[in-house]
Order: C-alpha cells, then sequence, then structure tokens
C-alpha cells in the first residue's frame, strides 16, 4: 500500500515527537501544505554534491575486476556546488547527485524514488537505487542522464524527484534500526558478481 501525502505528513509528525522507530526527513517539509497535497509520494531536493566519472583512468568498468578499496577516488570526480550556482549537466552526459533530504525509514516502511516528469520532458533522466529497504539511513544517491540535445542546469536546493512510500505487509523483528546506511555524498558502490555469475563465467 502507498502511503498517502496526509499519512506521510503524520508519520513526519509522530516522529518530530518522539516515536521509537520514526519516519524523518530532514529538512522536514512543510507538513501542513503536504497534509492538504492529496498527493501519493513527498519531492525531494538536489543537493550540494555531485560525482561524475572518469574516463581516462580506464578503459572499460568490469565487474569481475577487483577495482579496490579505492574506486571511489580513481575512477570519480566529486564536485561541491553552492546553493545558487548551477551544475551544467552536458547532452549524453552522466553524473552521480545526492538529495539534500537526509531520511530515516522506520522498519515497517519500504521505498522508491522516480524522476519528475517535468523534467524528463526536457530530456533529464533521474534514477536511483530505486528500491529503498526499512531501516535505510542517509541521502540518496540519484543517477543524472542528460539524454536531450542541449545543456541542463540544475540547481542544488530545487525538487528534483519524488519518494513513494510503501507499508511493509509484516515486520522482521530483526531488522537492524540502521541496517542500510547512505552517506551525504555521492556513492559509487560495491559491484560483486554473485556465486552463479561467477560459474557461469568459468564455463
Amino acid at each position: 500500500m502507498i502511503l498517502p501525502a496526509n499519512e506521510i505528513a503524520q508519520r513526519l509528525k509522530d516522529g518530530a515527537e518522539g516515536n521509537e522507530d520514526p519516519l524523518v526527513i530532514t529538512p522536514s517539509p512543510d507538513l501542513n501544505a503536504l497534509a492538504k497535497s492529496g498527493s501519493g509520494s513527498i519531492d525531494l531536493r538536489l543537493g550540494t554534491w555531485f560525482a561524475s566519472l572518469r574516463p581516462s583512468t580506464t578503459t572499460v568498468l568490469d565487474v569481475f575486476e577487483d577495482i579496490g578499496k579505492n574506486s571511489r577516488v580513481r575512477l570519480t570526480k566529486e564536485s561541491y556546488i553552492p546553493f545558487g550556482k548551477p551544475f551544467i549537466l552536458h547532452p549524453r552526459n552522466f553524473v552521480l547527485a545526492v538529495t539534500l533530504e537526509w531520511i530515516r525509514l522506520p522498519k515497517d516502511l519500504a521505498a522508491y524514488v522516480v524522476g519528475k516528469s517535468s523534467w524528463g520532458r526536457r530530456g533529464l533522466i533521474i534514477a536511483t537505487a530505486t528500491g529503498i529497504h526499512p531501516s535505510f539511513t542517509g541521502c540518496l544517491t540519484l543517477e543524472l542522464a542528460n539524454v536531450g540535445e542541449l545543456p541542463i542546469a540544475v540547481y542544488p536546493g530545487m525538487q528534483i524527484c519524488q519518494l513513494f512510500l510503501h507499508q511493509m505487509t509484516s515486520v522482521n523483528p530483526e531488522t537492524e534500526a540502521s541496517g542500510f546506511v547512505a552517506f551525504g555524498r555521492p556513492i559509487l558502490g560495491s559491484l560483486e558478481p554473485d556465486t552463479t555469475a561467477k560459474r557461469l563465467r568459468q564455463g
């Protein structure tokens, strides 16, 4: 079941009042406006950190190669863009970004993020690790790609995507309170082939 905006607003209010396993989104939205919006989601804003891949550091990204613990530094270039300044995303370019909001999901909620259609119609595709697990804590990493013909200016603080929240049908009591943690900067993330993929590669 998708939580409507008025229930999201109530869960956020309950969290601010000391709920033991709260839903937290900070900076907090206008809860009165959210409750009256009639929406099935909550808008999230673009943060100030961006990370782009360094094409000169490697000829191919191979999941079967050990790229080591320093892959984030070696493969990506980070940029900080202050509020009021634009980040220019050129056609056919791809960049990682983060949400301005820090999010904490309780054990009984899962979520996913989609881009706003108004951006998609202008050629900006916004994706993320669309499934967000219960007990996730941190800022969300976003994947921005310009598939249009013109450069696009995006500004930290602008509404960039929307978060849909789902009620879990049951709760695993063994779920850790901080089972899934993300940071305030874009994370490339680890990529490890599973056992079956390794066996198939070996023939």
